[in-house]
């Protein structure tokens, strides 16, 4: 099985049930929870590595960008509307679907660390990170190309219809103790103003700064000889 395959599955079948699960846990159960993901997300990671030896440049600069990811959302002080999503997707671009969801998620986490953790945490580790992986994964098929306008409005659209729902849905769970379907809809509808927000950051970012960001990404990739296999990182 290719290792985007197992990431997508980790994604949509194990990381879910994590965060299920881990809400039926008293307490503070979303450290846990966390960690849990955590180890998750390092699966298809290392697997990426299966038969080379990684060098400690790779990982330094998969730092950076979970760095730079992270502050462009404690950074920039407008509320939902943030740089964030922009860095993750723009990395999985060029390192592959992988290791955008472990930029996505190592974010959610780190930044926390600024905004405040709890049960959200985990929802928005999963949604980060699935941000970046369906980016690279649409790269990787040739579904996305490399044109700013193009990846632009491709991460903007996503975030509407997929990452911002998530998010939603988090809070309909964490606020409804009475989960009604006329509730989730009116939480839905509150939520979409704050995704749209996010989506035009989103777009703006990635018009007019992905370009020259992508540039240096591939010179580090080429110069480095990153994470060249058969799937990608």
């Amino acid at each position: 099985m290719k290792k985007s395959k197992i990431a997508t599955l980790l994604c949509l079948l194990l990381i879910p049930l994590t965060i299920f699960f881990g809400h039926k846990i008293p307490g503070r159960s979303y450290y846990l929870t966390s960690t849990l993901i955590l180890v998750e997300i390092m699966l298809p990671f290392f697997l990426a590595f299966e038969g080379r030896k990684p060098q400690a440049r790779e990982l330094v600069v998969i730092a950076v960008l979970c760095a730079l990811a992270v502050a462009g959302r404690v950074v920039i002080p407008i509320p939902n509307f943030k740089a964030t999503y922009a860095i993750i997707m723009l990395s999985a671009i060029v390192f592959g679907p992988e290791t955008g969801f472990l930029i996505g998620a190592m974010t959610a986490l780190v930044s926390n660390f600024f905004f405040g953790q709890g049960p959200h945490t985990p929802w928005q580790m999963m949604a980060y990170g699935i941000a970046g992986l369906v980016v690279g994964l649409a790269h990787q098929k040739k579904l996305l190309k490399r044109k700013p306008m193009h990846m632009a409005i491709f991460g903007a659209i996503l975030i509407v219809v997929l990452i911002g729902p998530i998010l939603d849905t988090c809070t309909v769970f964490l606020l409804q103790s009475n989960i009604t379907a006329a509730g989730a809809a009116a939480q839905y509808a509150a939520g979409l103003p704050v995704n749209i927000s996010q989506a035009i950051a989103t777009f703006l970012v990635i018009r007019f700064l992905g370009e020259p960001l992508l540039e240096k990404l591939d010179r580090v990739k080429v110069q480095y000889g990153m994470m060249e296999d058969d799937d990608g990182i």
